[in-house]
């Protein structure tokens, strides 16, 4: 699996989104054992980044049940875990009866990285990534009592999740130059709209991790070489799935790019893996943005 830099580590191009295990648009869940045989398979194919989150659940009295598939899955897996680069993301609350919220306060975001650490079962987490902003909070607070758990040691490396270029300026502002590490927001074929904030990013040598870099959920993933079908053309010039290509494709947009495709089987993240090795020509890669409204500056 060739390698990408992310908070100052090696990665492996391509990792794994785990929220399919525990939360998804159709609502349809593998056991926990095979959730857990899904990390097993990822890891088997060289992925060595795995985004999760404590909300990432079935339903409100589940909070971090998807950061217990992931810690689960290190603990019993049978290779080297040591290297594991495991995200968490912390700032949306769940209530029993479902209904969302979002708090941003130092408080709420230092005692539910408290219990990641937990969940995950490790010392320190890695990154640490401030999931969708309150909007009833300043950014620049918010991104301060990040940088204060940095400082108490909580979390390695502090990343933002949904964050428009302005909020991105702010996060550099308050922890300093070079000292984000990452920017996720939702970003494929089905939604170009991050291009800005991808490029931005990598102008301040920040990774960008495209979550539903397929299309997301419920289908959108399976069907994007019928939605999109230059995918599923270049695809099949290079005889691998359209889903191989899309990938392909964000990560040929800039080496600070790394897609984290969801998966609730094995095979699916089985194959996502392997696009870290499909090399697309430059002709192939404007093509491909040109076919879903992306053009050069």
């Amino acid at each position: 699996m060739k390698q990408r830099t992310l908070a100052g580590r090696q990665v492996s191009a391509i990792g794994l989104g785990a929220m399919p295990l525990s939360m998804n648009n159709d609502r349809v869940y593998p056991s926990f054992d095979d959730a857990v045989a899904t990390v097993h398979a990822a890891l088997d194919a060289g992925v060595t980044l795995i985004d999760t989150a404590d909300i990432y659940a079935p339903d409100g009295e589940e909070m971090g049940h998807n950061e217990r598939i992931v810690a689960e899955a290190l603990r019993t897996w049978d290779g080297d875990a040591s290297g594991i680069f495991v995200a968490t993301k912390g700032g949306i609350t769940l209530g029993e009866d479902g209904s969302k919220g979002r708090d941003g306060s130092e408080a709420y975001l230092r005692s539910a990285a408290e219990k990641s650490l937990d969940i995950l079962g490790v010392d320190q987490i890695e990154l640490y990534q401030y999931h969708r902003p309150d909007r009833w909070l300043v950014y620049g607070d918010i991104i301060a009592g990040l940088k204060a758990m940095q400082d108490d040691g909580l979390i390695r490396a502090v990343g933002i999740s949904n964050a428009s270029v302005e909020e991105i300026q702010i996060a550099i502002d308050v922890l300093g130059e070079g000292n984000l590490a990452s920017v996720q927001n939702e970003f494929s074929p089905k939604h170009p709209g991050s291009i800005d904030e991808l490029r931005f990013c990598e102008k301040h040598g920040i990774a960008f991790l495209p979550w539903s870099p397929l299309g997301g959920t419920g289908g959108g993933a399976r069907r994007v070489g019928d939605r999109f079908s230059a995918f599923r053309e270049v695809g099949e010039d290079h005889g691998v799935s359209p889903q191989q290509a899309v990938l392909a494709w964000e990560l040929a947009l800039g080496s600070h790019v790394i897609p984290i495709p969801g998966a609730r089987r094995a095979a699916s993240i089985t194959d996502s893996a392997q696009a870290a090795n499909l090399e697309l020509s430059a002709d192939e890669v404007t093509r491909l943005s040109e076919s879903v409204g992306i053009f050069d500056d």
